[in-house]
């Protein structure tokens, strides 16, 4: 029989790691951070990474794994997940997989497609010629990938970036290798939650939980940042709010700032609903006071199957 594997999953500012705390304090359980950008040192309160409180009471894996110029992708992820989840079940650990990166969460239930991997020449050439022209990456993937040009933000870099070296070393596009793929692995028995808010709900908990990361000095963290010379190109310092931060140093006064991170991590929101809404196998859950102690008894046969 397969190994079971329980995900919480959802919008970001959501509560999910909050959920997956309090289960994994009354199971005795531990987290498998699903997120892309916790990976790396130092980038810890805008990436609302788990405090060492939290980390000294619930085991984590997947966090601080890299420095900041380092990348990451899925395929390093779920090599090392894999690894985190199997040695669990051969040591009797229940692990939770817990996060709002889409497409980590999909290579871990699913697998990845066999796509050509890094072409670190080709991707210099396109990172130079988007510094020379704004907008070029874009455009030249609107020639070659119609598709994922439609799906994929101008500013989105990182994946306009990847999209481009797939197809040009392969002359195949993403969607072509995805689509003979069809993700059609499936290494575990699977249940997905995730907390459901409404539209409302949703924008004025993001709005708070920025005010709370400032709060937490999330602007000293980036100022710290860049004394110890971590680059503004690497791929953490574009992560929503970072970007901001820096334009904060640059002349942009506080409330401005904050009103900008706002509105990015409300625009990203707005895009994770639209990915999650497509999963018909993620189980919503309604908020309430209760949640953690009723999924507690009612997921507790399915976390303990051996």
């Amino acid at each position: 029989m397969k190994p079971r594997l329980l995900c919480i999953t959802g919008l970001t500012a959501s509560g999910k790691s909050g959920l997956a705390l309090e289960l994994c304090r009354r199971w005795g359980a531990e987290i498998l951070s699903v997120d892309s950008m916790q990976v790396y040192r130092g980038f810890d309160i805008g990436t609302a990474k788990p405090t060492a409180a939290e980390q000294a009471q619930v085991r984590h894996h997947g966090l601080d794994l890299l420095e900041p110029t380092e990348v990451f992708s899925a395929g390093r992820f779920l090599t090392y997940a894999r690894g985190v989840l199997d040695a669990a079940a051969q040591e009797g650990r229940v692990v939770l997989a817990v996060g709002g990166t889409g497409l980590y969460l999909r290579a871990l239930l699913h697998g990845l497609a066999p796509v050509p991997g890094a072409q670190p020449e080709l991707r210099q050439a396109l990172r130079e010629q988007e510094a020379d022209s704004s907008g070029s990456m874009h455009a030249r993937l609107k020639e070659l990938d119609p598709e994922a040009a439609a799906r994929l933000h101008e500013h989105d870099l990182i994946r306009l970036e990847r999209a481009l070296e797939v197809v040009i070393s392969s002359g195949r596009t993403m969607s072509d290798w995805q689509a003979e793929h069809a993700f059609a692995e499936a290494p575990f028995e699977t249940r997905t939650l995730a907390i459901r808010w409404s539209r409302p709900a949703i924008r004025e908990r993001i709005a708070q939980r920025v005010d709370a990361m400032l709060a937490a000095g999330w602007v000293e963290e980036v100022e710290g940042l860049l004394d110890a010379g971590v680059p503004l190109d690497c791929v953490p310092m574009k992560a929503i709010g970072y970007p901001e931060i820096v334009e904060h140093f640059g002349g942009v006064d506080l409330p401005a700032t904050r009103e900008r991170i706002v509105t990015a991590v409300r625009r990203f929101a707005k895009r994770q609903a639209t990915w999650f809404n497509r999963r018909p196998s993620i189980e919503w859950q309604e908020p309430d006071p209760d949640l953690a102690a009723r999924l507690a008894e009612t997921l507790k046969p399915f976390v303990e199957f051996p």
